[in-house]
């Protein structure tokens, strides 16, 4: 949604009848006061052109991973909010009045389809201007089965998985892992496409976007490379985690990760389950297991108690709690976490 700019109009001139020696008086005085008026009238146009092209691009992003990215490309030329508050649970998210009249007068959105039902309802409803769904350059996979066998977690239920139909090409989707960011490179691919939709909605600033997001891309190239090395070396490569949030980091750099519970933190395990786990645990000699910082670490607790094993946290980054990091630390952080967990040298 672009600003439309229009210059202030001048001081309109007035007529009287006078003498002619209080004319020419009078006309030196008019000439003076137009060309003052067109000095002001000049001004006013060029202050009012420069503040708006000044003005930020408003931006929504639906979680925080994409606030960050549009953070990263957009610099100081635009104003995202977040539709999900800091330390929230995405996948809960309700979207408030206030956020649906927003979202009809903000410039662009970015949000990830399919993992926020809310915000797809409120994107149908409001129909913004200059929508970027980042489903297809995420490139998501499927999400690990799920351990429905009698005695196993919870299966989910299938209506609620089916966010998606036909008509929007993107069926199955609730089949999927959203957690794509937690593989850098990915994350880097979607801040190209916030630089195309912000350069729709602000064209003039085109080269500042683009130059960003190859400041992002090569800041998330070597985040990338110091994780490959952090974990290139490690004595285990089996991570025992509350749920399989972190399917894309263990593909990434090589390790296998085991879900006490499925893609859905909700889901409880059952003491069959738990068992499962212990074997798994003893047979990959395993010495941690991860709970996450939003987290209850009950679970984890308990195995530590019956096993042994040291509680380590790792962070889906779905959420910021913490505003004295961002997107970066809490993965340098998780970097740390898996080196003690692994054995890394």
């Amino acid at each position: 949604m672009l600003l439309r700019r229009t210059a202030a109009r001048g001081p309109a001139r007035t007529r009287a009848v006078i003498a002619l020696p209080a004319m020419l008086a009078a006309g030196l005085t008019l000439t003076a006061c137009t060309a003052d008026g067109g000095a002001a009238d000049e001004g006013t146009g060029q202050e009012q052109e420069a503040a708006a092209a000044t003005e930020p691009v408003r931006v929504l992003a639906s979680f925080y991973p994409l606030v960050h990215a549009v953070e990263q490309v957009g610099g100081d030329l635009v104003e995202v909010a977040s539709l999900t508050p800091a330390g929230a649970e995405p996948h809960d998210l309700e979207v408030s009045p206030a956020q649906l009249r927003e979202m009809a007068q903000v410039d662009a959105v970015v949000y990830l389809s399919g993992f926020q039902p809310a915000v797809d309802d409120a994107i149908a409803a409001r129909q913004p201007e200059n929508v970027l769904d980042v489903f297809d350059v995420a490139d998501l996979q499927p999400a690990p089965e799920e351990h429905d066998h009698e005695g196993g977690a919870e299966p989910h239920d299938e209506a609620e998985e089916e966010s998606h139909t036909a008509d929007d090409g993107h069926d199955d989707h609730g089949s999927l892992d959203p957690h794509f960011w937690l593989d850098p490179t990915r994350l880097a691919a979607v801040g190209e496409e916030i630089a195309a939709v912000l350069s729709e909605a602000a064209p003039e600033h085109a080269d500042a976007f683009a130059a960003n997001a190859e400041a992002f891309t090569a800041d998330l190239t070597a985040l990338d490379e110091q994780l490959a090395a952090g974990l290139a070396q490690c004595e285990r490569d089996v991570v025992i985690t509350g749920h399989t949030a972190f399917g894309y980091l263990a593909e990434r750099y090589g390790f296998t990760e085991i879900g006490v519970a499925g893609i859905d933190p909700e889901a409880e395990p059952s003491p069959a389950r738990l068992r499962e786990i212990a074997e798994e645990v003893r047979e990959h000699g395993v010495t941690a297991v991860y709970t996450e910082s939003a987290a209850s670490p009950a679970v984890a607790d308990t195995l530590a108690a019956d096993l042994g094993l040291e509680v380590l946290v790792l962070d889906p980054v779905e959420t910021l709690a913490d505003p004295s990091t961002d997107y970066r630390g809490v993965m340098e952080s998780n970097l740390e976490a898996l080196r003690t967990g692994l054995g890394c040298e």
